[in-house]
């Protein structure tokens, strides 16, 4: 009876609410606070939600789970008004929360509030719905920021960067553990080396951060006063900062505390519900932001670490040849995949450049990528041929797709791969190709071409599966380039789109002697696919499909790429192209076509272009009738342009030369000779030592004199069976 009359005569009431019933009892001083009756009464909680500003109500839920996270008292101002929404004075409400079954009961004090003490937050912070939009903005904005940070030094940075409403830290702070000891991740506000006694701080020590680190509960140091009564032993520390005000939060992520986060103010500060309430906060949203950023930081050190230990660096010194590789995961995730590149020294002293795609892009596609990395090299090193390399590593791949993966009832893998020989003295090439995209040479003058090979399968579909080998010379002044689909088809590109986008980039670039040169035009091939440049050049397809990358460059240096011992032949660079096409393989045909109208792509008569189209194909089809043996396609064009000549050489094993005929009207045959009389500049047979060579030539300045290519003489489709 003395407390109650104590309480009645500092206009003091007392209140319980019973969350589970939603009763609440007021004794007669709250009643008359409330603007009712000054009596005992007990009423629904609907009923005193009435007397309370709505906005102001509620709020009371949030104070209160804050209260019970923190086992601390549940504070909060609240303005009373009548039936008609007037406010009638302003109350204070202390209760302590205790939880029971799950639910809350409330057992408080309610009386006037006093003004604010001048000089504090709470003076400066109106009770007004204005202040907690205000706040919801900005845990808004904040929560968004923190979200999209990608690693610790984002993190810190974004929340150096926070504007809280109100009240402002002018120094922040972010420990971690290290063991049994303290560390720091970040600060702000502070110069530095200012750090430096906090670095080395057992978790025992009597510092605040310390302590909220051992107990997870918050701890608010409203004055100095405060600090250095609890912490004298390390109160030195802070006091050189010159602050009024402190708040040590935990770092809480998936119920362990990974730390404390403290908030510095030079300004006091009252540490009111509301304000401890964006704290508490800002360190839960900070805490799961660190969580977050240092999980992705080690996918990526592990990512980095598997990349390092699996793509080797290129040789840089071949004699006589450059070479530049280039690797950028796009996968997600650890960021590793399938692709790769090697570079493989021989027994017998060339050169094997290796480069692959697993299919997937997951650890199991790295880690399988791996295992046929080191099968390859195996191989190679034996001294198989190519064409052997690529048999063996197929029948590997197949036999752990029957036993690994058939045997847990996962998805079978397959693998692309192309596997070049080199032989850096002479430029010669050996390729065998297993269902990856073909290499692409630029050529002396600049001019891309993609060099069709012979290829069988992708690696570890069919055990036993053979793979053809295609031979080509890169010529001095020349560049290949080899790659996985990624780089062409990545930006919802098809092959003909991808391709036609790296044309214009490898086209455009210079290429000499320089190992620089050759390195930027790497960097320039993946800014085209993955660069600012690349969204403006998207492909036909909806998707913009991502997928990793692999590249290889290698360029053959040389002196020019001139012909013949003088005059203006010699110092212009050729154009040269070379194909073989063999008997068994009739369809390579079309492929020849387009080799030489790719060669032809910027002929000043497309007419002419047409005819020498017609005459390669006349040329390869009869070697492949009329004889026991393979094509071989050679075409140069040189000169300046407007006065450039092209002489294309086909020529086989056989010594017998062609006979004039004089074919009827509906003869399917006979009229190879005939062709080259009417379309060609000038033509020839050249028997030689082993066989003989069919040519012709065309003059760029010769314009329309030979007339354009009669319908009945017309290209056949690319993809038709051979002319007779």
């Amino acid at each position: 009876m003395r407390t109650k009359d104590l309480l009645a005569a500092i206009a003091t009431g007392l209140w319980h609410w019973d969350n589970a019933t939603g009763r609440v009892s007021l004794d007669a001083e709250a009643a008359r606070l409330l603007g009712l009756p000054a009596e005992p009464v007990e009423l629904t909680e609907a009923a005193v939600r009435s007397r309370f500003h709505p906005v102001d109500f509620a709020e009371i839920n949030g104070i209160v789970q804050l209260a019970v996270a923190e086992e601390t008292l549940a504070e909060a101002r609240l303005r009373v008004v009548d039936e008609q929404g007037r406010v009638l004075r302003l109350v204070r409400t202390r209760s302590r929360p205790r939880m029971v079954d799950g639910d809350f009961e409330l057992v408080g004090t309610l009386q006037e509030v006093p003004e604010p003490l001048p000089g504090t937050s709470a003076a400066h912070t109106p009770i007004t719905g204005d202040w907690r939009r205000s706040r919801e903005a900005f845990l808004l904005d904040a929560g968004r920021a923190l979200a999209e940070a990608r690693s610790t030094a984002e993190v810190l940075r974004v929340a150096a960067g926070l504007s809280m409403p109100g009240f402002m830290p002018d120094g922040l702070a972010v420990f971690g553990i290290e063991g049994d000891r303290v560390s720091v991740i970040g600060h702000h506000g502070h110069r530095p080396g200012d750090e430096q006694p906090f670095l080395d701080m057992p978790l025992e020590t009597e510092y605040p951060a310390a302590e909220v680190i051992r107990t997870g509960r918050a701890i608010y140091l409203p004055t100095p006063e405060e600090y250095r009564g609890r912490y004298p032993a390390t109160w030195p520390l802070a006091a050189r900062f010159g602050r009024t005000s402190w708040a040590f939060l935990p770092l809480v992520n998936a119920g362990r505390t990974i730390g404390a986060w403290m908030a510095g103010f030079a300004e006091p500060v009252a540490f009111t519900p509301d304000e401890r309430s964006v704290l508490t906060t800002v360190a839960r949203m900070l805490a799961q932001a660190l969580a977050r950023a240092g999980m992705q930081e080690e996918q990526q050190e592990l990512a980095l670490g598997l990349q390092r230990s699996m793509r080797p660096t290129v040789q840089p010194d071949i004699p006589g040849m450059t070479v530049a590789a280039r690797y950028v995961p796009t996968g997600g995730g650890l960021e590793v995949g399938g692709d790769w590149y090697d570079m493989i020294p021989l027994p017998s002293g060339r050169i094997a450049l290796v480069i692959g795609d697993v299919q997937g892009h997951d650890v199991r596609a790295a880690g399988l990528m791996g295992q046929l990395r080191i099968a390859l090299r195996a191989y190679a090193s034996e001294g198989h041929h190519p064409d052997a390399v690529l048999s063996r590593a197929s029948r590997f791949l197949a036999g752990i797709n029957a036993t690994e993966f058939r045997g847990h009832g996962e998805d079978q893998r397959f693998a692309t791969c192309l596997y070049i020989e080199v032989d850096p003295s002479t430029g010669l090439l050996d390729i065998a190709r297993a269902g990856h995209p073909d290499p692409a040479i630029r050529l002396c003058d600049g001019t891309m071409l993609i060099r069709p090979t012979a290829g069988g399968l992708p690696l570890g579909i069919v055990p036993d599966t053979d793979y053809p080998t295609t031979r080509l010379v890169l010529e001095p002044g020349e560049t290949m380039m080899v790659c996985t689909d990624g780089l062409i088809e990545t930006g919802g590109h098809d092959l003909e789109t991808g391709w036609s986008r790296l044309r214009g980039i490898i086209e455009s670039h210079e290429v000499g002697a320089d190992d620089g040169d050759l390195e930027r035009l790497a960097d320039a091939l993946v800014q085209a696919v993955h660069g600012p440049p690349s969204h403006h050049t998207t492909g036909p397809l909806v998707d913009r499909r991502e997928d990793d990358i692999a590249l290889l460059l290698l360029s053959r240096e040389g002196g020019s790429c001139g012909v013949g011992t003088g005059g203006l032949l010699a110092q212009q660079p050729v154009r040269r192209t070379a194909l073989s096409v063999a008997q068994a393989e009739p369809q390579r045909i079309a492929e020849a076509r387009r080799q030489v109208r790719e060669v032809l792509h910027d002929w000043a008569d497309p007419d002419q272009v047409d005819s020498a189209v017609l005459m390669v194909s006349e040329m390869v089809t009869n070697v492949l009738l009329h004889t026991d043996g393979d094509a071989l396609l050679v075409a140069e064009i040189s000169g300046e342009r407007g006065a450039r000549r092209v002489r294309v050489d086909v020529s086989d094993s056989s010594d017998e030369l062609p006979h004039r005929r004089s074919p009827g009207e509906l003869a399917s045959s006979g009229r190879g000779l005939v062709l080259l009389e009417l379309l060609a500049g000038a033509w020839g047979v050249d028997p030689r030592g082993d066989g003989k060579s069919t040519w012709f030539e065309l003059y760029e300045d010769a314009g329309d004199a030979l007339g354009p290519v009669s319908p009945e003489l017309a290209e056949p489709e690319p993809e038709s069976e051979p002319a007779a």
